[in-house]
């Protein structure tokens, strides 16, 4: 544990020098703002030392993914793998810290304002807009990162965004990021981390993010070591 956690201290000053590093280089050129994001992911995974298996595919007309949260790298190996330019739907308070807020406002995601109801409006023509350029929506219906095994409940914000715009939506399980970097334990470890395309949620059924996270939690379970 103690091991763990001196990595966890070193990768903390690697993460916030690298962000510092993928700040500049978005600032300096809009055109390759995803490939350097790309080359930051893949830096982490150079630092921490950690594998990742994707099963099955990732759907090419996919316009918005959902996925368990439980660990920051969620966000990292995302963006390495994912062939689309993603746009993520991030807390606001995370928007407004200085510099780190920078990998959000720069690249264009879209901030959310938990404190504001009346803010669906704008998120849903930021939505619009995104997808319209290419993009692909990225959220964790979660809302926040968990520490158990249970997935938390979904908020409403993927189906009201969803049912204005009729995206197409594809659910994906992350498995083993917690277990390789756990900010709650402040560790960091080695390991594999799975990906689980699953297919795309029929969501003409009014209960469809209901049973995107019975469907994830099934996977999960059956994928989580005991």
């Amino acid at each position: 544990m103690c091991l763990a956690r001196i990595r966890a201290f070193f990768y903390a000053i690697w993460f916030l020098l690298s962000v510092v590093w993928v700040v500049v280089a978005m600032s300096l050129s809009k055109k390759t703002q995803c490939k350097s994001r790309r080359i930051w992911a893949k830096a982490q995974r150079f630092f921490i030392r950690y594998e990742i298996e994707v099963e099955g595919e990732f759907d090419p007309q996919a316009q918005m993914v959902i996925m368990n949260h439980q660990s920051i790298l969620d966000i990292v190996v995302l963006e390495e793998i994912y062939p689309a330019n993603i746009c993520w739907i991030a807390k606001k308070q995370i928007a407004d810290l200085p510099v780190i807020g920078k990998i959000i406002t720069l690249p264009k995601m879209i901030q959310v304002d938990r404190e504001n109801p009346r803010d669906l409006v704008r998120i849903v023509r930021e939505v619009k807009e995104r997808v319209s350029e290419g993009r692909v929506i990225a959220m964790f219906p979660e809302g926040t990162r968990r520490r158990g095994d249970k997935l938390l409940k979904f908020q409403s914000g993927a189906k009201a965004i969803v049912s204005k715009l009729g995206l197409k939506v594809q659910p994906v399980v992350l498995v083993g990021t917690k277990e390789i970097l756990n900010s709650h334990d402040f560790t960091l470890k080695k390991g594999d981390i799975k990906i689980i395309c699953l297919d795309p949620i029929d969501t003409s059924d009014p209960n469809w993010l209901e049973n995107a996270r019975e469907l994830m939690q099934n996977t999960l379970d059956q994928n989580t070591k005991r």
